[in-house]
């Protein structure tokens, strides 16, 4: 039996980690080693069509790398378990099959592209144009992949700290579509850039420390003026707490209706989640509004204890309420208020964040130009931020920002 066929066969036997074999790339790859007993114009073909997707992926220096990091995302038994901490009550059969698997994709990742050629059944009549094939590279597997034997409690530790399937593979996600779509290239803002609102953050940081916990918490509510670094703050602590286990989903608030389905699709996961909705305010008669405040308490549906719901907003009441509506000939004027009222009030943590006075905002621009490396006397810079911000409507944070970006244009 040839390398070949024989890697055929070990990546056809995988059990726990079978899902990978799902992955474009992968299921390439089996077309090509089997047809390693083929005509030669299906070998070549095989062979032409995986290269071309390994170009198209930009792994063709390191293919044992994307193999190894397949099975490292893969979420299955094993991995959810480990996420868990509960990989230690896994049957001894599951543990042993999930043992096997990583052996074999360990193995396969050894077989090197010319020895697919020259292992190639009819390899004496295709010589020629066999030597003119492009050739991939194996490069190195991923490091929890890249040993004589892959250790299962290495591999768990990772899970454990990392989250399993496309969770420890991103951070950050977004509703949309009815599923959870991650986001490749989130916001990288950390907790140590920010200036100023050390009290609002502290804050939300401990309410979402004891989450991280299992301790008593709450869902939060960060409002206030624009520019005050609300949405900024809960992007901040997702970054800040990721290796703890912690995932943003953002949720568009017109999608509220479908958050029963997000719902049953995180429960079960040994994550925990901040669903993240920005800018939130209603008209007063939003079909979301009723959503929300279902989500918020006493909905069937109600939040697992796996997730938090965090939601900013630029109006502390959320719901966009005139004098006209006040004059009313309801009945019960009060009762129809409070309604209007108690929507916010389903939020056990609220945090205000209000625009600085001269001095705060003065504050926060000279920090940010000292770390601009702006040099400018402080009378001088004080000025001009402060026609900067009459200019812009007011004093704020993100306009302190926008002020020193100008002055490094």
């Amino acid at each position: 039996m040839t390398e070949t066929y024989k890697a055929y066969l070990m990546l056809n036997s995988l059990s726990v980690f079978r899902g990978i074999l799902e992955r474009t790339v992968i299921k390439r790859y089996l077309e090509l080693l089997k047809s390693a007993e083929s005509a030669p114009d299906e070998f070549l073909s095989a062979y032409g069509e995986f290269y071309s997707l390994l170009s198209e992926r930009g792994v063709t220096e390191n293919l044992a790398y994307y193999i190894t990091q397949s099975a490292l995302f893969d979420e299955n038994c094993f991995s959810l378990a480990s996420a868990a901490g509960k990989d230690s009550e896994l049957p001894s059969g599951l543990s042993a099959a999930a043992a096997h698997d990583c052996e074999v994709i360990s193995q396969v990742c050894k077989l090197e592209c010319d020895e697919i050629i020259n292992e190639y059944k009819y390899i004496y009549e295709i010589r020629e144009l066999a030597n003119a094939l492009p050739r991939w590279k194996q490069g190195e597997p991923v490091p929890e992949f890249n040993t004589e034997n892959v250790k299962l409690s290495e591999l768990a530790g990772f899970y454990r700290q990392n989250g399993c399937g496309m969770f420890a593979r991103y951070k950050a996600f977004i509703w949309r579509d009815g599923d959870i779509r991650p986001v490749v290239h989130p916001d990288k803002i950390e907790l140590s850039s920010f200036i100023g609102y050390e009290a609002q953050r502290d804050k939300v940081i401990e309410n979402t420390l004891a989450f991280l916990d299992s301790k008593s918490c709450n869902n939060c509510l960060l409002y206030g003026d624009m520019g005050t670094g609300k949405s900024s703050t809960v992007k901040a602590i997702g970054n800040a707490f990721r290796n703890k286990g912690l995932r943003i989903v953002e949720m568009p608030k017109e999608r509220l209706s479908e958050f029963p389905i997000l719902v049953d699709k995180i429960a079960a996961l040994p994550m925990k989640f901040i669903i993240f909705i920005d800018d939130l305010s209603f008209q007063r008669q939003d079909k979301s509004y009723t959503s929300l405040k279902a989500v918020l308490e006493g909905g069937l549906a109600a939040r697992p204890d796996n997730a938090l719901i965090y939601a900013t907003s630029n109006r502390r009441h959320l719901v966009k309420e005139s004098w006209q509506d006040r004059d009313t000939d309801d009945i019960h004027r009060r009762d129809n208020m409070q309604e209007t009222l108690s929507l916010s009030d389903r939020f056990g943590l609220s945090v205000c964040f209000g625009n600085p006075d001269k001095k705060e905002y003065l504050d926060i621009v000279f920090a940010l130009a000292d770390k601009a490396g702006i040099k400018k006397a402080p009378e001088e810079l004080s000025i001009e931020a402060e026609r900067f911000a009459l200019g812009r409507g007011g004093r704020s944070p993100r306009c302190a920002k926008q002020f020193i970006e100008s002055l490094l244009i």
